[in-house]
């Protein structure tokens, strides 16, 4: 393998594209939901999660920028869930179908090891551009199947965690604690896995240039 010059992205770069997304994402649709949950009960607080989503959108197309595709999927999931947890008149099962979503994302992580088509991989280069050469070499190839195992099981833990408080605790608990639990274990998680692909990529840096081809005898 060639030594082509690549480093990963500074964790600082990393955070400033990452922390708008999670607040929005993560951080916000939770205050909403508990804030809504607290002064109109559960089913003000269905409606107002689905609101913040479709007030997300709103705000892009006013603003006349656009509006990431994952936004609309994230609408018609929340759109579902409302409905089906209005229909059901339970907040449970609000929280539960995501938990159950979850799962099956990661036994689709588990199936991409198998098929040797690791999913982490394929979302690295959706924020991260990695030359074909590094792609390639075997040292790479490995730390993307073993990632995506971490992850798989890092997406199980968080779902049977969530589910087992959605099931024991009051609504109130269950967001608190939740967040609390599954943002550790994410974040310990996503701080090794940048860990060690600094490490693989500075392992590529200092192993030895291939030789060059012998020429065939005459």
């Amino acid at each position: 393998m060639s030594h082509t010059p690549f480093t990963l992205p500074r964790l600082t770069v990393l955070a400033r594209q990452a922390v708008p997304r999670l607040l929005e994402a993560v951080v916000a649709p939770l205050a909403v939901f508990y804030t809504a949950f607290a002064l109109l009960g559960e089913t003000g607080a269905m409606i107002a999660a689905a609101t913040w989503v479709y007030a997300g959108i709103g705000w892009r197309l006013i603003r006349r920028t656009r509006v990431p595709a994952t936004m609309f999927i994230a609408a018609l999931a929340i759109t579902v869930r409302a409905l089906i947890g209005l229909w059901s008149g339970s907040v449970t099962v609000f929280f539960l179908q995501p938990e159950l979503g979850t799962i099956c994302i990661s036994m689709v992580f588990l199936a991409s090891v198998r098929l040797r088509r690791p999913l982490v991989q394929k979302l690295t280069l959706d924020y991260v551009h990695l030359p074909s050469a590094v792609l390639r070499n075997e040292r790479v190839r490995r730390f993307f199947a073993r990632i995506t195992l971490l992850w798989a099981f890092v997406l199980l833990a968080n779902s049977t965690v969530s589910i087992w408080l959605l099931l024991h605790q009051s609504v109130g608990t269950y967001l608190l604690t939740r967040t609390l639990i599954v943002a550790a274990i994410t974040g310990f998680a996503a701080t090794f896995s940048v860990w060690a692909f600094r490490r693989v990529l500075h392992r590529l840096h200092h192993d030895p240039a291939p030789a060059p081809a012998s020429a065939p005898a005459a």
